[in-house]
């Protein structure tokens, strides 16, 4: 069940990027460039979050010594 999952997830990424290239050449349809931002938008969120994780354990590790 795990590995079918994965596989989804896998599958999901795969055509969000592909979605992506095709916005970028400028013959992508409607829902394609519907994808291509939210695929955009979770990558600058998912940026964002290890970003600020990094940045929280730094302050954590220095505050121990």
């Amino acid at each position: 069940m795990g590995v079918l999952i994965l596989a989804l997830i896998l599958a999901l990424v795969i055509g969000g990027c592909v979605c992506v290239v095709w916005t970028s050449r400028g013959t992508a349809p409607r829902w394609a460039r519907m994808v291509a931002a939210v695929t955009r938008g979770l990558g600058e969120l998912l940026t964002v979050l290890m970003k600020s994780n990094k940045g929280s354990s730094r302050s954590s590790n220095s505050s121990d010594d």
